[in-house]
């Protein structure tokens, strides 16, 4: 008589390999590691400026702080830097950037959609988008300026220009890449052209779309010291602008930390909006 025997089941430690790092554990020591990186950072620095003794070439951290006070409050009379306070000067900047960014994020989708739908207008309207994006910024600023004067108005239309690129060529490329097994599909159950590309196209772009949104945001970020350099005050890239003209390095250093920082936050926000608003990233 046979007998069959059912087959040792594997340990359950075995079946579900414990993970090396433990997720609490690894964030601490995600966080641990950047402190640690920042301290050393900021020690270098101390040494650097003690060994060098030149403030106006490289200040102190020390001295960096004091004028983050001196920006920050009200002193002998005297407001912050040029009369506004430094988070003053934060939200003018930011708030360029927020009418900027959305204006040439707009324009960049829609303008990328187009290019990767229509093929005669993306062989026309490619290489004029690619000279765009190559520019600096400085070299329209200054036809801006002629065009529109010293206020706010060249300043919005240039990061706008810079913002606009990178999501088009982006959403171009996504759009145009879209797999075609699905849009087929939808075709086959009866998608028109454009509920085809609004149900199954943009969806399938996203993931790709919101990285030339990161990089559009960024574009315009790294611009708006350009922007502000004529009639900038108030605004973070003209205080770095005024206080370069005085040899006042420990307020352009305050001023590039300023945008650098808020920068991080603003990138952390769209990842985060990313996370949320695109949960099947990655999953193919």
């Amino acid at each position: 008589m046979t007998t069959l025997l059912a087959p040792a089941s594997a340990p359950e430690s075995a079946a579900k390999p414990a993970p090396a790092l433990a997720p609490g554990g690894g964030l601490r020591r995600r966080i641990a590691l950047r402190l640690l990186a920042l301290l050393a950072l900021g020690v270098l620095w101390e040494l650097t400026a003690r060994a060098l003794n030149n403030p106006a070439f490289i200040p102190s951290p020390g001295a960096v702080w004091r004028q983050l006070i001196l920006t920050s409050t009200t002193h002998d009379g005297v407001r912050g830097y040029s009369g506004h306070l430094l988070i003053e000067h934060l939200g003018v900047s930011l708030r360029r950037i927020v009418i900027g960014s959305a204006i040439g994020v707009a324009g960049g989708l829609v303008l990328g959609v187009l290019l990767g739908t229509i093929s005669w207008l993306r062989v026309i309207a490619e290489p004029v988008v690619t000279f765009v994006r190559a520019l600096p910024p400085l070299a329209y600023f200054s036809l801006f300026i002629i065009w529109f004067g010293i206020d706010e108005t060249p300043k919005l239309w240039l990061l706008s220009i810079a913002a606009l690129p990178p999501v088009a060529v982006a959403t171009a490329a996504a759009v145009h890449g879209a797999p075609s097994g699905l849009v087929e599909a939808a075709r086959a159950l009866g998608a028109g052209r454009w509920q085809t590309i609004r149900d199954v196209v943009l969806p399938s772009a996203l993931p790709e779309i919101f990285t030339g949104v990161r990089l559009a945001v960024g574009v315009a970020y790294s611009s708006v010291v350009a922007a502000e350099t004529i009639n900038g005050v108030p605004g973070i890239g003209g205080m770095i602008r005024d206080a370069q003209r005085y040899s006042q390095t420990d307020v352009v250093v305050l001023g590039l930390f300023a945008i650098g920082l808020s920068g991080l936050l603003i990138d952390a926000l769209l990842r985060i909006a990313s996370d949320k608003l695109i949960p099947w990233r990655g999953i193919s």
